[in-house]
């Protein structure tokens, strides 16, 4: 039997459509400033455009070099996510079902990493990548993103993989498959939820990160979208009618993977939350 349709449900429902509201503020902000002439964004910036100027994307399109800066933060983020997924998956894997004081050391060594600002180790990471020739790399930058991202992915797949059955994986080595092959063939299908709420987290901050591509990436045809979208904001002008289109086509593959891999973000929670 059904539950009642109350007026506490009604005022939570009132509540969440309020604050959905207020998060979509900023989108509403760049979206409709970005279709507007740069004269009318500094005289009105809440209303809605005039006359759409959808020319803002077309010369931000070309002055951002746009396909050369997708291909770039496109490989970056599935490289980075990739090396993430497999050698944290790995590790998780080891350290759960490790039974020694070492692994549980190690693992709170990860966890702690976490909290350590960037900022702090900012120049002894790029002094540091210089002398193993890590700069101006992409595939230097993967195996930092690897470096700092491995914290929080670890300590995401340790938490899942402890809900595992092991007999599963007693079967399978009595079976007489190895430990490896216990891994690929039997853990690692069984982690796609976390592997898709893993995905979807460090895709929005690889995507979107400005400051370590900044300090490793000096060559202009390496650039991301957010670094090319940087230099829309010079020392004496502000170009905000093409900064805001280049935001919206930043944003828009990312809205895109989000929107595909809904289907499996619902079901990660589901799964999720049934564990």
């Amino acid at each position: 039997m059904g539950h009642k349709y109350s007026w506490r449900t009604f005022s939570v429902e009132i509540v969440a459509i309020v604050l959905g509201l207020v998060f979509l503020v900023p989108f509403y902000y760049v979206v409709s400033n970005s279709l507007k002439p740069f004269a009318e964004i500094l005289t009105n910036t809440s209303a809605l455009p005039k006359v759409f100027q959808f020319d803002n994307y077309v010369r931000a399109f070309e002055m951002l070099d746009f396909f050369n800066v997708f291909k770039n933060s496109l490989i970056i983020t599935i490289a980075s996510n990739v090396v993430l997924v497999i050698f944290c998956s790995m590790a998780a894997y080891m350290l759960v079902r490790t039974k020694k004081k070492i692994s549980n050391i190690i693992f709170m060594t990860f966890v702690a990493a976490m909290i350590i600002p960037f900022q702090s180790i900012m120049i002894p990471l790029i002094k540091t990548a210089g002398n193993f020739g890590l700069l101006n790399s992409v595939w230097g930058l993967v195996i930092m993103y690897l470096g700092f991202g491995s914290g929080m992915t670890i300590f995401l797949y340790h938490g899942f993989i402890k809900g595992i059955p092991v007999e599963l994986e007693e079967a399978a080595i009595i079976d007489g498959c190895s430990r490896f092959g216990v891994f690929w063939r039997i853990v690692f299908p069984l982690l796609k939820p976390i592997t898709v709420t893993i995905v979807i987290l460090n895709s929005l901050w690889i995507w979107n990160d400005f400051l370590l591509p900044s300090l490793v990436l000096q060559d202009p045809e390496l650039r991301t979208i957010p670094l090319a979208t940087f230099f829309f904001f010079g020392q004496y002008t502000k170009q905000w009618d093409l900064a805001l289109a280049a935001l919206v086509l930043g944003i828009i593959p990312l809205l895109i993977f989000f929107f595909s891999m809904q289907k499996h973000i619902i079901k990660g929670i589901t799964s999720g939350s049934i564990k």
